[in-house]
């Protein structure tokens, strides 16, 4: 039996692997909590001017180098307390101990957390929208790019490639929004909660608040140490990117098969066979495609570990689940920079897809319309004429036989002959005009296209502005916790 703590399991499984992970990834925010807790002690008259001073001039002179080099050896239970240490070696031990009024590793290392994720979903959201970007100047170059649009993986109606690539920029920059909800989620301040219940001491929560950069209070102590829903909903919102970054990819990579042949990726995205020099392998859609997979999975995982445990403070969601947020916002932002970047250089046979939408009769339904207009017959009428022709000689969707075939298999239907000019037939059934006369809201039509296009320039520029917003706001804060450090010393 081990009594001594720690024992040397623990410490090699647990301590000196979570020892790690703070020091990569929390220390110069755990800093920044002692520097705003310093002060404001200091503004409630908890610490006197001497004693704040001693304590915010000990903080300034530990040497972060050291800290982030530093091995753990067992002679403290974890990074927080090694700081502590070091800050009793630059100031006077009892004033240092002060600097813990009002204050639990709990509330300290909710707010690290809230802290460190708020970054991370800030430069996720600036990721997304780039990729969205090179998409949207994608659309616009090809708003006339006649192309096959398909439902249930077949061929089904022509749309344009704008038509297609404007779909999903609506999906991500729902993605942007959704980060912004979960930032505002995200950026609420514990530090006060202390263990779970508050403090009897007058501590001021806004100012430390107001200090470390939240944007309000996470109000109820409990509600601070115990929810995960920040957590949940982080992983949930790249969750949801990466199945939307995901389907995009995996069509992107059919269309660079010999067999479509609809993309090709530029050079510096390809790579070649060891063995068969004719390869050109789109390497950088299949990274993407398993970094998001990575992201998805870590997410995931999160939302795992943290279903069914007790609504309380408990270890499950601290320091062994951190390092697997990271990594899950890690993979999802090598994941959308890769794929933005592959975006910007594909070329696009604009040929050959116009001549697969002119192909297996994907503009019949046109066909049926233009009957019901012109004849003024009703569309189930149109549908039973026009698929009486498809399926006459499914082997020969020329447009001539089609012309032909509805011509002749008319009167059985209607019990006359159509009124209607070959041509117009003919037209119905030319793949840019499917396309041209479809300009309703949201439609693949040039009026209704440009409006898509422009819609979503606006509102990229939108979260654009947002983006710029909060860094600055985090920024401003970060000078003002030096200000207010700067005053007191």
């Amino acid at each position: 039996m081990i009594d001594k703590f720690p024992a040397p399991a623990y410490e090699k499984t647990v301590l000196a692997v979570n020892f790690a992970d703070a020091q990569k990834y929390f220390l110069e925010a755990l800093l920044d909590i002692d520097f705003a807790h310093a002060v404001m002690l200091s503004e409630q008259g908890m610490l006197s001017r001497e004693e704040a001073r001693a304590v915010l001039r000990g903080l300034r002179s530990i040497d972060t180098g050291e800290l982030r080099g530093a091995a753990y050896d067992g002679s403290v239970e974890d990074f927080f307390f090694y700081v502590e240490r070091e800050l009793k070696r630059h100031c006077d031990p009892d004033i240092a101990g002060k600097l813990h009024t009002a204050r639990s590793r709990n509330d300290i290392d909710i707010t690290l957390y809230r802290m460190r994720i708020r970054t991370e979903l800030l430069d996720l959201h600036r990721r997304i929208r780039e990729a969205a970007g090179a998409l949207l100047l994608m659309a616009d170059e090809h708003r006339g790019t006649v192309m096959p649009a398909h439902t249930h993986t077949q061929p089904a109606q022509p749309t344009t490639l704008a038509h297609y690539l404007c779909a999903a920029i609506e999906c991500f920059e729902r993605d942007l929004g959704r980060i912004e909800n979960a930032f505002a989620t995200v950026n609420r301040n514990p530090l006060g909660s202390c263990a779970i219940t508050t403090t009897g001491f007058p501590i001021n929560r806004h100012r430390t608040a107001d200090l470390l950069g939240f944007e309000g209070l996470q109000l109820n102590s409990y509600g601070s140490i115990a929810a995960v829903d920040y957590i949940a909903e982080s992983a949930s919102v790249v969750a949801v990117s990466l199945v939307n970054l995901g389907k995009l990819v995996q069509d992107f990579l059919l269309w660079c098969t010999a067999e479509f042949g609809y993309f090709r990726l530029a050079g510096g995205f390809v790579q070649i066979s060891s063995i068969m020099p004719q390869k050109r392998n789109p390497v950088a859609l299949e990274h993407t495609r398993i970094l998001a997979s990575r992201g998805l999975g870590e997410a995931q995982a999160l939302l795992t570990a943290l279903h069914n445990t007790p609504f309380g403070d408990i270890v499950d969601s601290e320091d062994d689940l951190q390092p697997l947020i990271f990594l899950m916002f890690e993979d999802a932002a090598r994941a959308w920079t890769l794929f933005g970047a592959a975006c910007t250089g594909i070329q696009v046979d604009r040929e050959l897809l116009r001549q697969r939408a002119a192909r297996r009769f994907l503009t019949v339904t046109e066909l049926a319309d233009t009957l019901v207009r012109e004849e003024q017959i009703s569309f189930h009428e149109a549908h039973g004429i026009v698929s009486q022709a498809v399926n006459a000689n499914r082997a020969d969707d020329s447009a001539e036989r089609m012309v032909r075939d509805v011509i002749a298999g008319a009167p059985a239907v209607l019990g006359r002959e159509l009124r209607t000019a070959p041509g117009v037939l003919f037209q119905a059934l030319d793949p840019a005009h499917f396309v041209e006369i479809r300009n309703i809201p949201g439609g693949p039509g040039p009026a209704a296209i440009a409006q898509q296009i422009e819609g979503l320039r606006l509102a990229l520029d939108g979260h654009g502005r947002w983006l710029d917003f909060k860094a600055a706001h985090l920024a401003a804060c970060k000078q003002r916790l030096r200000a207010a450090v700067q005053g007191v010393c």
